[in-house]
């Protein structure tokens, strides 16, 4: 049941139009990119308190064990330093904010270094209203084709770990919504 509404739901969203207004990072020469969406049955102010914070992003991003803030508080032009979990091909990643617009949910930023593969990753994720209540979430990126690799292999596996953070930032704000209105707060 649950299923069949994400699909109805999906259907109707103007995701080209989202990517246009929103998503505007054109790819550059040897850069691949992607647009992923994912339906989440949780309200917008509910999944944007996870999006939005740049010192917490481990708080749904599986791959992350911990973020530290080297400038800033968490606005834009704040750099932070995410550890990445083991088993991964990189141990540590910088990041800069470059944008966190509250009132449209729209926030990206760029990866400045690191000792990972994903060179000049700069993802921009969207929050907007799905219908019914649920909110969907938009992430397009570009990042650099790494030498030896090509443009399908690296948005295979970039796409793979956005997908998994996606679901896991949908698992959580469901799972916060439950709560609350387990504890009779909606």
């Amino acid at each position: 049941m649950k299923h069949s509404t994400v699909t109805a739901t999906m259907s109707f969203f103007p995701t080209q139009e989202i990517v246009r207004r929103y998503h505007g990072r054109a790819k550059g020469p040897g850069q691949c990119g992607s647009v992923n969406v994912q339906f989440v049955a949780a309200p917008v102010p509910v999944v944007w308190s996870l999006v939005r914070r740049f010192d917490r992003p481990q708080e749904y991003k599986r791959f992350l064990n911990g973020c530290s803030l080297h400038a800033g508080e968490g606005g834009v032009g704040s750099l932070r330093e995410v550890t990445v979990v083991s088993g991964l091909p990189a141990q540590t990643s910088t990041e800069r904010l470059d944008k966190l617009d509250d009132e449209r949910h729209v926030m990206s930023f760029s990866v400045v270094g690191g000792d990972h593969r994903l060179r000049n990753y700069a993802p921009t994720t969207s929050v907007h209203d799905g219908g019914g209540g649920g909110a969907v979430v938009v992430e397009s990126y570009v990042v650099d084709v790494p030498p030896g690799n090509t443009e399908e292999d690296t948005c295979v596996f970039t796409d793979t770990i956005v997908r998994c953070n996606l679901r896991s930032l949908a698992s959580i704000a469901e799972r916060t919504v439950g709560d609350a209105v387990f504890a009779g707060k909606y």
